[in-house]
C-alpha cells in the first residue's frame, strides 16, 4: 500500500474548530497530536467532571452546558478552541455555530470520515465503555447526510479527511486572518473618504510626501513615499465625485504595488453588487460611478470588481495599536470576522431614529469606547478631525466641498487640503445650521474653564482651568491684538544634568537624548544672548487689522509689544522689508507676508531693568562688601591670626562676582543699536515651513545679513553627525570656544528641523548653555562645586513636555492660519500656549 502525502490545512488563528466523526473516528487522539492541551474541550471529559463518569449519557446536557460556558470565555479571550464530540447531529453543530458567531469568530468543521468497520473494530477493542456497532452505524449515516451540507449551515472552512491514512498524514498551519496585519508597524498615512475626488487625492499625496507615478496619457496610476510609507484608504474611494475611475486607477496601482492599504466603504460594497448585476439602487452618486465604468469597458470594470470585492472590512495594525474601519469599529469586535463585525465596520451602527435631514441616527460608539487601539475611520462627515476616546473621523466631506484629510501615523498628526469645490451636495449640512459662527469673531467661553486642543503633531493637548485663567490674564491686559498674534514660541528645556566636573549643561546630554530618540543628524545652533521676538512683516496691513502704512509688528515671546517706541519698530520693520526685497526672498516666497522667529539684541534692549535693578545692583554691593572685607582679613593676617580660609572664601566669592558682572557687562548695548538674529522662517502667504530643514531655515538669514548688515545679525552654526565621534568632539570643542568667548550658548536641533520619531515629534530643540552665562541665571557662586551638586538635582521631565505641547500648539497655530481658518480657530491654538506658561517650572531649568 502507498503511504498517503501528508497534506496541510490552513485554519484561522482565533476560531472555533469543530470536530465531527463517529464514535471511534479517533478524535480524541487527533486533537491531542494537532492542538494544545487547554485548546480541546472534550465532552467525554466534561461529562466526568460533572458526572464523575465519562461514559454516563444521563450528564449529557449538563456537559455540553459547561463545555459551551468554557468554549464562550475562551473565545471572549480570542483563543483558539477545539470541540471534541461525535457532533454527527445537525443540532448539535447548530449550537456551536451559534456560539462562534456570537463571539464574532469563524466556525471550521473537521470531519474525521473513517470506514465504519474501522470505527466499530477501535470501539470493540475499548475497556473503558461499550459502545455498539448500531450506534456507530447511526451516527455515520447521520454523518453522511449532514456532509454536503456543512457549508450551508454557517462552517466557513470545512475540512474533510477520508480514510485513515488521509487522517494520518493531515498537518495544520495556523493563518491569521486577513484582518490581521498586526506585524505592519507603518509608519502609515490613513486618507478619509475620497468619493471620486481625484484631484484633492493627488493634492492631499503630494502634502503628505508621496511622489505620484504616471502612465503615458499623463494619469496617475501610482504613488510610493521616498521614507517607505503606507497609505491607507478608509474606505469609500467611489461614488458623488468627478473621477471616480481616476480615483480607483491611482488607488488600485498602490495598493497593487505595495503602497498602500485600503478597508472596503459601504459604497464599494454597493457597487460590487451592482457590478455583479444584483438590483441596487443607484442613488448617492452610484448611477455616475456605473455611468463612468461603463466608458472604460469592460476589461477594467472586471479590475474593479476584483479589486473592490477582495477588500477587508477592517484592519488591524502596529501590533494591534491601530484599527482602520470605514465606519469605525467597537473594541469587542475588532480582529473578529463575522457578519455584524463586517456591518459594523461597512455601515456603523444605527439607533433605528432619522434626523431632521432624514438620514438615520449614528449610535455614538465613539463616546463610550475605551479600547487601547487607536481606531481611525470615515463614513460620516465631520468638519474638522477630532480624537474622541482614542478614535478619530477623517471624513471631512471633500466631495460636499469640506477638506479631504489625512492622518500621520504614529505621530498623530492631522494633515489635510481643502475640496476644490462642492462636487455633491449634501443632505445634511457639514456644519449644523445655527451652530456658524462670524470668523474674525472671538468668544470670552473659548478661553475659560478647561480646554482640549487637537494638534497635528501632539494629537489632543489638555489646558487645565487654572492654566486658562493665567493666560487669560496676559492676553486680555498685554498681549498684542489677537488678529496679529499667530504665534507665541515655545519653551525650550535645557539637557539633563552634566556628570563632567564644572558644569552644569554639557552638550554631550543633548546629544545623548537625541541619539535615544532616534535622531543622529543634529545643528549646532549659536544661542544669541538677546530677547526672543516674533516679527511680522507684512505688505497689506489690513490683512492683519494694521494701521494704515505699517510694516507689521514685533511682539515677545509673551505676546506683548516688543517695542516702547513705534519709531523703531517701523524703522526696523522696514529696513528687514527692503532686505526681504533685495535678497529675493519675498519673489521665492511668493508671499506679502512673512512671520520669523528671531532674537532682538542686544540683551539690554528688554532687561534694561532688570539687569539695572538686579544684578548690577548684586554686584555692586558684593563687590563693595567683599573688598572691604578682603582688606579686614588682609589686616587681620598682618597681624598674626589665622583667616586664611575665610580670606581664600571671600576672594573666591570677589572673584566670582566680578565674572558675574563681566557676564552681563557683555549684553549690554546701545538702545538704538538695535540688531535682529532671524533663526526660522515660520510662515508666508499660505505655506508654514516646519518641513524645510534648518539648513534652508539659516540660509534664509544669511542673505538677510547680507542685504542689511546693520540690522541683522548672522547665526553660527556647525551640523553634528552623531554615529561619528570626531564630529561629535567637534561640536563639543565648538561650544567650548563659543562660550569661552563669552556666548550664551547653543541650541541643538535635528537638522531636519519637525522630525517624527515612534514616541511623536522629537525636541525641536535643546539648549545647552556655557558655564559663565549660567553664572547670570544661578548666581556668582553658581560654578561651586557645591553649589553644582545642588544644581544638579533638576528634574527636565516636565520642561520637556511642556516644550513638545507648546510645540505642538505653535505649529498647529501656524497651520491653521496659512490654511485660512478662522481667527477663533487659530486664536485657540496661539491662547494655549501662553496659558501653559503659567505652569510653575523648576527654577533651576
Amino acid at each position: 500500500m502507498t503511504e498517503a502525502a501528508p497534506t496541510r490545512y490552513a485554519i484561522p488563528r482565533t476560531c472555533l474548530v469543530v470536530l465531527v466523526g463517529v464514535s471511534g473516528s479517533g478524535k480524541s487522539a487527533f486533537a491531542a497530536q494537532h492542538f494544545g492541551p487547554f485548546e480541546t474541550l472534550s465532552s467525554d471529559r466534561f461529562r466526568g467532571m460533572v458526572g464523575n463518569d465519562e461514559s454516563d449519557q444521563a450528564a449529557t446536557a449538563d456537559a455540553f452546558d459547561a463545555l459551551q460556558h468554557v468554549a464562550a470565555i475562551r473565545l471572549a479571550r480570542g483563543l483558539l478552541t477545539v470541540v471534541d464530540a461525535t457532533s454527527v447531529q445537525p443540532e448539535s453543530r447548530r449550537r456551536l455555530i451559534g456560539l462562534a458567531k456570537a463571539h464574532d469568530v469563524l466556525p471550521v468543521a473537521i470531519v474525521l470520515d473513517v470506514p465504519e468497520a474501522v470505527a466499530v473494530e477501535r470501539n470493540a477493542r475499548r475497556t473503558d465503555r461499550d459502545i455498539p456497532a448500531q450506534v456507530v452505524r447511526r451516527q455515520s449515516d447521520q454523518l453522511r447526510r449532514g456532509l454536503r451540507g456543512l457549508g450551508r449551515e454557517g462552517f466557513r472552512r470545512v475540512h474533510v479527511l477520508s480514510g485513515v491514512e488521509q487522517i494520518e498524514a493531515a498537518t495544520f498551519v495556523r493563518e491569521p486572518l486577513l484582518n490581521d496585519r498586526t506585524w505592519d508597524t507603518g509608519p502609515f498615512d490613513a486618507i478619509g473618504d475620497v468619493h471620486g475626488c481625484l484631484g484633492e487625492l493627488e493634492a492631499l499625496l503630494a502634502r503628505l510626501d508621496y511622489l505620484i507615478v504616471r502612465d503615458d496619457a499623463g494619469r496617475a496610476i501610482d504613488a510610493a513615499h521616498p521614507d517607505g510609507r503606507t497609505a491607507v484608504l478608509l474606505g469609500d474611494v467611489v461614488d458623488r465625485g468627478p473621477d471616480v475611475v481616476g480615483a480607483l486607477r491611482l488607488v488600485m496601482g498602490m495598493v497593487g504595488s505595495g503602497h498602500a492599504l485600503m478597508v472596503q466603504g459601504n459604497h464599494e460594497d454597493k457597487l460590487v453588487k451592482a457590478l455583479r448585476g444584483a438590483k441596487v439602487q443607484t442613488g448617492h452618486g452610484l448611477a455616475e460611478t456605473l455611468a463612468q465604468l461603463e466608458a472604460e469597458g469592460p476589461e477594467f470594470r472586471q479590475r474593479v470588481l476584483d479589486f473592490c470585492s477582495g477588500l477587508v472590512a477592517h484592519l488591524v495594525l502596529d501590533e494591534g495599536r491601530l484599527v482602520v474601519a470605514h465606519a469605525g469599529l467597537k473594541e469587542q469586535y475588532q480582529g473578529r470576522a463575522s457578519g455584524r463585525v463586517r456591518s459594523f465596520a461597512l455601515y456603523g451602527e444605527t439607533t433605528g431614529e432619522t434626523d431632521e435631514f432624514g438620514l438615520p441616527v449614528r449610535s455614538p460608539w465613539a463616546q463610550d469606547y475605551r479600547g487601547e487601539a487607536a481606531v481611525l475611520y470615515g463614513h460620516t462627515p465631520v468638519p474638522a478631525v477630532e480624537w474622541v476616546n482614542g478614535t478619530a473621523c477623517l471624513d471631512t466631506g471633500a466631495v460636499f466641498g469640506g477638506a479631504l484629510s489625512a492622518m500621520r501615523y504614529p505621530e498623530r498628526e492631522v494633515v489635510s487640503v481643502p475640496a476644490q469645490q462642492v462636487w455633491y451636495e449634501p443632505v445634511r449640512p457639514l456644519v449644523t445650521p445655527g451652530t456658524e459662527r462670524e470668523p474674525g469673531r472671538l468668544r470670552l467661553e473659548d478661553v475659560q474653564g478647561k480646554l482640549l486642543v487637537e494638534t497635528g503633531t501632539h494629537g489632543r493637548i489638555t489646558v487645565r482651568e487654572e492654566q486658562t485663567a493665567g493666560g487669560l490674564e496676559v492676553m486680555s491686559r498685554w498681549a498684542v491684538d489677537p488678529r496679529r498674534l499667530l504665534y507665541i514660541p515655545p519653551t525650550m528645556s535645557p539637557p539633563n544634568a552634566s556628570a563632567v566636573p564644572g558644569f552644569l549643561e554639557h552638550p554631550a546630554e543633548a546629544f545623548r537624548a537625541y541619539r535615544d530618540a532616534g535622531v543622529t543628524d543634529v545643528l549646532c545652533e549659536e544661542k544669541h544672548m538677546g530677547s526672543r521676538a516674533v516679527v511680522l512683516v507684512a505688505r497689506d496691513p489690513a490683512r492683519f487689522a494694521l494701521p494704515p502704512g505699517s510694516r507689521g509688528l514685533v511682539h515677545t515671546r509673551t505676546g506683548r509689544p516688543f517695542f516702547d517706541d513705534a519709531e523703531v519698530e517701523a524703522r526696523v520693520l522696514a529696513e528687514l522689508d527692503g532686505a526681504l526685497e533685495t535678497a529675493g526672498i519675498w519673489a521665492e516666497l511668493d508671499a506679502d507676508w512673512v512671520l520669523l522667529d528671531a532674537e532682538l539684541l542686544p540683551w539690554s534692549l528688554k532687561a534694561g531693568a532688570l539687569i539695572r535693578d538686579l544684578y548690577a545692583s548684586v554686584a555692586a554691593s558684593g563687590l563693595t562688601a567683599t573688598t572691604a572685607t578682603a582688606e579686614v582679613l588682609r589686616s587681620a593676617s598682618a597681624r598674626g591670626l589665622d583667616v586664611g580660609d575665610l580670606a581664600g572664601r571671600i576672594d573666591r566669592r570677589r572673584d566670582g562676582l566680578g565674572l558675574f558682572r563681566d557676564a552681563y557687562r557683555r549684553h549690554v548695548g546701545d538702545a538704538g543699536a538695535v540688531r535682529l538674529a532671524p533663526f526660522q522662517v515660520l510662515a508666508a502667504g499660505s505655506t508654514t515651513f516646519e518641513e524645510r530643514d534648518h539648513g534652508w531655515h539659516l540660509g534664509i538669514a544669511d542673505r538677510l545679513a547680507a542685504a542689511a548688515p546693520d540690522l541683522v545679525q548672522p547665526t553660527r552654526r556647525l551640523r553634528a553627525d552623531l554615529t561619528d565621534e570626531s564630529s561629535v568632539a567637534a561640536a563639543v570643542d565648538w561650544w567650548l570656544d563659543l562660550t569661552a568667548a563669552g556666548g550664551e550658548g547653543m541650541v541643538v536641533k535635528p537638522f531636519a528641523n519637525l522630525t517624527r520619531t515612534a514616541k511623536g515629534a522629537a525636541q525641536p530643540g535643546i539648549k545647552v548653555r556655557g558655564r559663565e552665562y549660567l553664572r547670570i541665571i544661578y548666581g556668582p557662586d553658581s560654578t561651586d562645586e557645591a553649589n553644582l551638586t545642588r544644581l544638579r538635582e533638576r528634574d527636565t521631565g516636565h520642561k520637556r513636555s511642556l516644550a513638545a505641547r507648546e510645540y505642538a500648539l505653535g505649529l498647529e497655530g501656524l497651520r491653521r492660519f496659512a490654511a485660512g481658518e478662522p481667527l477663533w480657530r487659530v486664536h485657540e491654538a496661539v491662547f494655549a500656549t501662553l496659558a501653559l506658561e503659567s505652569d510653575p517650572i523648576d527654577p533651576r531649568l
